[in-house]
């Protein structure tokens, strides 16, 4: 018997995804069904709820797509399949098709009802509705406008050779009779992306699966701008990478972590689970949302390589080529709501984590300064920073000495680097 054809089909299938992820959507296909793809080719991508997973060709050959853009997929399904004995249907360097909207208005039956009535040039009513179409307030608030217009009282012309007479006092002008607009109210609906409905689900789970509690301290950034300022030239030229302030919070954070362990750890049912290295998580704002990249082993890395790290982990998450790898594992988190002027927030718990450091603005404050010689006011470069914790694992003694610890360490750097 003849094989048929359809026996050399390779199934493009969903891979694994990572941990804990089960299921995506296919966010676009980057190859055409009936294109020419060599295996390794990067056909498809696909939107977990963590990041956004390239899907390489696993053979050279022609696409057959099977499930359209935006559908739901789990891990083991096949969504397409090339055939290594196809011929292309379509050129090898075809761009994806995109719908494209027709530049001339678009009328609703109620649009247009309005528009013939009031005898209204299309072209000249302001759009306000989805993809620049007119909608039935443009419509009517247009017809209103031209009522106005027409109905304003017409200049009175003088007459010659009549006797005087005394002149009536001027008629009050009567306002024109605008109709009343009812404006009906405009919706959009969007789909939420599968990683916007995760972080919801998370940010929700962390508010009633954890016992959270929040505790503020204010830090002295002088000693660190003076030593940024002292050596960012020689450090970026020694490491091809700026000297930024998240290395400086992130040395001090698996600092403090010394002092009170449990802050590097999480509970599973009954018992208490604590990490030997920090994980530390680093929330990165993209255009998809938040996104929280892990800085594998911080507490044995320099800084340099922490900022090295960061900026590729940060790179990767805007331009939405994080993998699941890339975020899971973390251990602690820091977040800096500053870059955006932040002054105070309460962070919230990435679960299962029990902590989560907030950094905010550096804003010129006039503080009490102390010392041998008597209290004077100086006005000193200080930022607030906040600490939420699973209260369940860690008590307040706990927060307020891990707090105490990362104030000291920014305040006194060389307590790192003597590990005091």
């Amino acid at each position: 018997m003849a094989t048929t054809a359809s026996t050399s089909l390779v199934a493009q299938i969903v891979p694994t995804l990572g941990e804990s992820v089960s299921e995506a959507t296919i966010a676009a296909w980057v190859k055409q069904d009936g294109q020419a793809v060599v295996s390794g080719d990067v056909i498809a991508e696909l939107e977990t709820d963590k990041a956004t997973v390239e899907l390489p060709a696993t053979a050279s050959g022609v696409l057959k797509i099977l499930k359209p853009q935006g559908s739901k997929i789990a891990v083991g399904d096949a969504i397409a399949s090339v055939d290594p004995a196809g011929k292309a249907t379509v050129a090898a360097d075809a761009p994806v098709a995109v719908a494209v909207v027709p530049a001339a208005p678009h009328l609703s039956p109620a649009v247009q009802k309005v528009v013939t009535e009031n005898k209204l040039n299309p072209q000249a009513v302001a759009a306000s509705g989805p993809k620049g179409n007119i909608t039935k307030g443009d419509a009517l608030e247009a017809a209103a406008k031209a009522v106005a217009v027409a109905t304003q009282a017409a200049p009175v012309t003088a007459v010659a050779n009549v006797t005087p007479v005394v002149p009536a006092p001027p008629a009050r002008p009567i306002a024109p009779q605008v109709p009343l607009v009812t404006v009906a109210d405009e919706v959009t609906r969007t789909e939420m992306s599968k990683l916007r409905q995760t972080i919801a689900k998370r940010l929700v789970e962390a508010q009633h699966g954890s016992a959270s509690l929040t505790t503020f301290n204010e830090v002295d950034m002088t000693a660190i701008l003076a030593l940024r300022e002292r050596y960012k030239e020689r450090f970026e030229k020694s490491h091809a990478i700026g000297l930024g302030f998240m290395s400086f919070f992130a040395k001090a954070i698996c600092h403090a972590i010394k002092s009170v362990p449990q802050l590097n750890g999480h509970i599973e049912g009954t018992e208490v689970v604590t990490h030997r290295n920090t994980h530390l998580g680093v929330a990165v704002s993209t255009e998809r949302g938040l996104v929280v990249p892990v800085v594998r082993n911080a507490n044995l890395l320099n800084m340099a390589q922490i900022e090295l790290e960061i900026k590729r982990l940060a790179a990767r998450g805007r331009e939405g080529k994080l993998s699941p790898d890339d975020m899971s594992g973390g251990t602690f988190t820091i977040t800096n709501g500053g870059v955006f002027g932040s002054l105070l927030s309460t962070p919230i718990l990435n679960p299962p984590q029990a902590g989560i450091l907030g950094l905010h603005k550096i804003e010129k404050r006039a503080v009490v300064i102390e010392d041998k010689a008597g209290d004077r006011i100086e006005i000193r470069p200080m930022m607030y920073v906040a600490l939420t914790y699973d209260h369940r694992l860690i008590d307040g003694q706990q927060s307020v000495t891990f707090l105490v610890k990362i104030k000291e360490a920014i305040e006194d750097p060389a307590r790192i680097l003597l590990e005091i």
